[in-house]
Protein backbone atom coordinates (compact mmCIF):
# COMPACT_ATOMS: atom_id res chain seq x y z
CA UNK A 1 0.00 0.00 0.00
CA UNK A 2 1.07 3.61 -0.90
CA UNK A 3 -0.59 5.02 2.34
CA UNK A 4 -1.00 4.00 6.30
CA UNK A 5 -2.83 4.88 8.59
CA UNK A 6 -1.13 7.96 10.87
CA UNK A 7 1.74 7.34 12.77
CA UNK A 8 4.85 9.09 14.54
CA UNK A 9 8.62 10.06 13.66
CA UNK A 10 10.68 12.13 16.01
CA UNK A 11 13.89 14.12 15.40
CA UNK A 12 15.67 15.60 18.03
CA UNK A 13 18.85 17.42 16.56
CA UNK A 14 19.76 19.08 19.81
CA UNK A 15 18.37 18.95 23.87
CA UNK A 16 16.80 22.07 22.93
CA UNK A 17 15.20 21.05 19.71
CA UNK A 18 12.45 18.44 19.13
CA UNK A 19 10.32 17.52 15.35
CA UNK A 20 7.65 15.44 15.70
CA UNK A 21 6.30 14.30 11.99
CA UNK A 22 3.08 12.46 11.46
CA UNK A 23 2.77 11.18 8.08
CA UNK A 24 0.33 8.73 6.19
CA UNK A 25 3.48 7.37 3.57
CA UNK A 26 5.68 4.71 4.90
CA UNK A 27 8.98 4.75 4.94
CA UNK A 28 10.93 5.57 1.85
CA UNK A 29 12.40 2.34 -0.31
CA UNK A 30 13.32 2.20 -3.21
CA UNK A 31 10.24 0.11 -4.40
CA UNK A 32 8.07 2.93 -3.01
CA UNK A 33 9.94 5.57 -4.47
CA UNK A 34 10.01 4.02 -8.19
CA UNK A 35 6.28 2.77 -7.54
CA UNK A 36 5.45 7.11 -6.66
CA UNK A 37 7.74 8.05 -9.51
CA UNK A 38 5.42 5.51 -12.05
CA UNK A 39 2.11 7.14 -10.39
CA UNK A 40 3.04 10.23 -10.95
CA UNK A 41 4.61 10.18 -14.79
CA UNK A 42 1.25 8.23 -15.39
CA UNK A 43 -0.75 11.19 -13.87
CA UNK A 44 1.08 13.72 -16.04
CA UNK A 45 0.73 11.57 -18.97
CA UNK A 46 -2.60 11.65 -18.60
CA UNK A 47 -2.86 15.27 -17.24
CA UNK A 48 -1.16 15.87 -20.93
CA UNK A 49 -3.95 14.02 -22.76
CA UNK A 50 -6.70 16.06 -20.85
CA UNK A 51 -5.10 19.41 -21.93
CA UNK A 52 -4.85 18.03 -25.58
CA UNK A 53 -8.63 17.19 -25.46
CA UNK A 54 -9.15 20.99 -24.15
CA UNK A 55 -7.10 22.17 -26.95
CA UNK A 56 -8.70 19.90 -29.37
CA UNK A 57 -11.73 21.20 -28.55
CA UNK A 58 -10.90 24.97 -28.56
CA UNK A 59 -9.22 24.41 -32.03
CA UNK A 60 -12.91 23.44 -33.83
CA UNK A 61 -14.59 26.32 -31.80
CA UNK A 62 -15.27 29.57 -33.76
CA UNK A 63 -12.93 31.77 -30.94
CA UNK A 64 -9.83 29.91 -32.15
CA UNK A 65 -11.01 31.54 -35.72
CA UNK A 66 -11.46 34.93 -34.84
CA UNK A 67 -7.73 34.69 -33.89
CA UNK A 68 -5.32 36.64 -36.38
CA UNK A 69 -2.04 34.39 -37.54
CA UNK A 70 0.94 35.70 -36.05
CA UNK A 71 2.52 38.12 -38.22
CA UNK A 72 5.73 36.91 -40.80
CA UNK A 73 9.56 38.61 -40.76
CA UNK A 74 9.41 41.02 -43.76
CA UNK A 75 10.56 40.14 -46.57
CA UNK A 76 13.44 42.23 -47.97
CA UNK A 77 13.02 43.62 -51.10
CA UNK A 78 14.84 42.06 -53.80
CA UNK A 79 18.33 43.85 -55.31
CA UNK A 80 17.88 45.60 -58.50
CA UNK A 81 20.60 44.28 -61.42
CA UNK A 82 22.89 47.13 -60.60
CA UNK A 83 22.95 46.59 -56.73
CA UNK A 84 23.60 42.10 -57.53
CA UNK A 85 26.65 43.13 -59.40
CA UNK A 86 27.97 45.37 -56.94
CA UNK A 87 27.08 42.83 -54.12
CA UNK A 88 28.86 40.10 -56.27
CA UNK A 89 31.89 42.11 -56.93
CA UNK A 90 32.38 43.21 -53.06
CA UNK A 91 31.88 39.52 -52.13
CA UNK A 92 34.39 38.31 -54.44
CA UNK A 93 37.18 40.90 -53.15
CA UNK A 94 36.35 40.18 -49.50
CA UNK A 95 36.10 36.49 -49.79
CA UNK A 96 40.02 35.75 -48.99
CA UNK A 97 40.48 38.17 -46.09
CA UNK A 98 37.13 38.05 -44.15
CA UNK A 99 35.62 34.28 -43.29
CA UNK A 100 32.28 33.61 -44.59
CA UNK A 101 29.31 34.95 -42.09
CA UNK A 102 26.46 32.66 -41.50
CA UNK A 103 23.17 35.61 -41.05
CA UNK A 104 20.64 33.00 -40.81
CA UNK A 105 18.16 33.49 -37.78
CA UNK A 106 18.39 30.84 -34.94
CA UNK A 107 15.23 29.15 -34.34
CA UNK A 108 13.57 30.16 -30.97
CA UNK A 109 12.60 27.23 -28.55
CA UNK A 110 9.85 29.44 -27.17
CA UNK A 111 8.13 31.07 -29.84
CA UNK A 112 4.81 31.29 -30.74
CA UNK A 113 5.04 29.93 -33.75
CA UNK A 114 7.03 26.79 -32.82
CA UNK A 115 4.24 26.74 -30.51
CA UNK A 116 1.49 26.47 -33.54
CA UNK A 117 3.58 24.54 -35.27
CA UNK A 118 4.04 21.54 -33.02
CA UNK A 119 0.67 21.47 -31.81
CA UNK A 120 0.05 21.25 -35.54
CA UNK A 121 1.83 18.38 -35.26
CA UNK A 122 0.15 16.19 -32.97
CA UNK A 123 -2.93 17.35 -33.83
CA UNK A 124 -2.45 16.02 -36.89
CA UNK A 125 -1.65 12.73 -35.61
CA UNK A 126 -3.08 9.72 -34.85
CA UNK A 127 -3.35 10.65 -31.30
CA UNK A 128 -4.33 14.08 -32.43
CA UNK A 129 -7.30 12.19 -34.43
CA UNK A 130 -8.68 10.58 -31.63
CA UNK A 131 -9.03 13.60 -29.09
CA UNK A 132 -10.43 15.38 -31.97
CA UNK A 133 -13.37 13.44 -32.66
CA UNK A 134 -13.81 12.78 -29.19
CA UNK A 135 -13.68 16.84 -28.59
CA UNK A 136 -16.42 17.00 -31.10
CA UNK A 137 -18.68 14.40 -29.67
CA UNK A 138 -18.81 16.07 -26.31
CA UNK A 139 -20.36 19.69 -25.85
CA UNK A 140 -18.27 22.25 -23.75
CA UNK A 141 -20.60 22.83 -20.99
CA UNK A 142 -19.95 18.62 -20.57
CA UNK A 143 -16.20 18.69 -21.08
CA UNK A 144 -14.90 21.59 -19.54
CA UNK A 145 -15.95 20.88 -15.66
CA UNK A 146 -15.08 17.44 -16.47
CA UNK A 147 -11.44 18.28 -17.33
CA UNK A 148 -11.50 20.98 -14.65
CA UNK A 149 -12.44 17.72 -12.08
CA UNK A 150 -10.00 15.49 -13.69
CA UNK A 151 -7.15 17.97 -13.95
CA UNK A 152 -7.52 18.75 -9.86
CA UNK A 153 -7.77 14.79 -9.15
CA UNK A 154 -4.65 14.00 -10.72
CA UNK A 155 -2.84 16.88 -8.85
CA UNK A 156 -3.74 15.44 -5.61
CA UNK A 157 -0.88 14.81 -3.51
CA UNK A 158 -0.51 11.10 -2.43
CA UNK A 159 -0.01 10.89 1.05
CA UNK A 160 -0.01 13.85 4.04
CA UNK A 161 2.63 15.21 6.23
CA UNK A 162 2.20 17.05 9.29
CA UNK A 163 5.27 18.50 11.59
CA UNK A 164 5.26 20.39 14.70
CA UNK A 165 8.73 22.03 15.56
CA UNK A 166 9.64 23.10 18.83
CA UNK A 167 12.99 25.17 19.49
CA UNK A 168 13.35 26.16 23.16
CA UNK A 169 13.40 29.72 23.59
CA UNK A 170 12.27 30.16 20.51
CA UNK A 171 8.82 28.61 20.24
CA UNK A 172 6.93 26.36 17.68
CA UNK A 173 6.13 25.75 14.21
CA UNK A 174 3.35 23.91 12.77
CA UNK A 175 3.42 22.78 9.07
CA UNK A 176 1.28 21.12 6.87
CA UNK A 177 1.23 19.82 3.23
CA UNK A 178 -0.91 21.06 0.88
CA UNK A 179 -3.79 18.68 -0.82
CA UNK A 180 -2.64 19.00 -4.28
CA UNK A 181 1.35 19.02 -5.52
CA UNK A 182 1.01 22.77 -6.66
CA UNK A 183 -0.13 23.88 -2.68
CA UNK A 184 2.21 25.36 -0.78
CA UNK A 185 2.86 24.22 2.55
CA UNK A 186 1.15 25.82 5.55
CA UNK A 187 3.41 27.35 8.49
CA UNK A 188 2.84 28.74 10.92
CA UNK A 189 5.18 30.18 13.95
CA UNK A 190 4.27 30.66 17.53
CA UNK A 191 6.93 32.54 20.03
CA UNK A 192 7.68 31.32 23.07
CA UNK A 193 6.31 34.64 24.68
CA UNK A 194 2.91 34.00 23.20
CA UNK A 195 2.55 30.21 24.25
CA UNK A 196 0.25 30.07 27.25
CA UNK A 197 0.30 26.19 27.90
CA UNK A 198 0.55 23.00 25.31
CA UNK A 199 -2.85 21.00 25.86
CA UNK A 200 -4.77 17.66 24.83
CA UNK A 201 -8.48 18.50 24.46
CA UNK A 202 -11.39 16.82 22.94
CA UNK A 203 -13.74 18.21 20.55
CA UNK A 204 -16.69 16.83 18.26
CA UNK A 205 -16.23 16.05 14.73
CA UNK A 206 -19.45 15.46 13.13
CA UNK A 207 -20.76 13.23 15.49
CA UNK A 208 -17.56 11.72 16.67
CA UNK A 209 -15.31 12.58 19.38
CA UNK A 210 -11.57 13.06 18.65
CA UNK A 211 -8.89 13.95 20.87
CA UNK A 212 -6.60 16.67 19.71
CA UNK A 213 -3.17 18.69 20.72
CA UNK A 214 -3.88 22.44 20.81
CA UNK A 215 -1.62 25.47 21.48
CA UNK A 216 -3.46 28.20 23.73
CA UNK A 217 -2.06 31.55 22.12
CA UNK A 218 -1.98 34.85 24.14
CA UNK A 219 -4.36 37.72 23.34
CA UNK A 220 -6.41 34.90 20.68
CA UNK A 221 -9.80 33.38 21.42
CA UNK A 222 -9.57 30.61 19.07
CA UNK A 223 -7.17 27.88 19.83
CA UNK A 224 -4.38 26.51 17.71
CA UNK A 225 -4.43 22.98 16.36
CA UNK A 226 -1.53 20.61 16.24
CA UNK A 227 -1.82 18.20 12.91
CA UNK A 228 -5.57 19.18 11.84
CA UNK A 229 -5.73 17.35 9.06
CA UNK A 230 -4.69 13.97 10.50
CA UNK A 231 -5.99 13.85 14.10
CA UNK A 232 -3.48 11.03 14.75
CA UNK A 233 -4.65 8.39 17.60
CA UNK A 234 -4.61 9.41 21.57
CA UNK A 235 -1.34 7.53 22.21
CA UNK A 236 0.50 9.49 19.12
CA UNK A 237 -0.71 13.06 20.50
CA UNK A 238 -0.06 11.94 23.95
CA UNK A 239 3.67 11.32 23.22
CA UNK A 240 4.29 14.76 20.68
CA UNK A 241 2.11 16.60 24.12
CA UNK A 242 5.24 14.93 26.57
CA UNK A 243 8.01 15.78 24.22
CA UNK A 244 6.81 19.10 23.00
CA UNK A 245 6.77 20.39 27.13
CA UNK A 246 9.66 18.54 27.85
CA UNK A 247 11.53 20.58 24.88
CA UNK A 248 9.68 23.86 25.32
CA UNK A 249 9.74 24.00 29.15
CA UNK A 250 12.49 22.34 30.27
CA UNK A 251 10.88 19.63 32.03
CA UNK A 252 7.05 20.01 31.17
CA UNK A 253 7.13 22.73 34.09
CA UNK A 254 3.39 23.84 32.92
CA UNK A 255 0.73 24.47 35.36
CA UNK A 256 -2.17 21.55 35.17
CA UNK A 257 -1.90 18.32 33.54
CA UNK A 258 -2.33 19.95 30.39
CA UNK A 259 -5.74 18.43 29.41
CA UNK A 260 -8.94 20.86 28.89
Amino acid sequence: MLTTAPYLRTRRPSPTTAEFIVSTLPPMTVLLRLALCAIYLLRLVLALGVLLLLYSAWAQSPYAAAIPPSPASPTPPSPTPLETASLNTNTNSNASSAPPLNDSPLPTLLSAALLQQTLHTILSSRLGTISHTLAATLPPWVLVPASAAALYTLSQRIGAEERLLVLRGLGIQTSSSGRTLFSSLRTRFIPTDKIRDVLLNEAFRGFEVRHCLVVVVEGEDELVVVFPTLLPRPRVLEKVWRGARECLFEGGGVKGNGRV
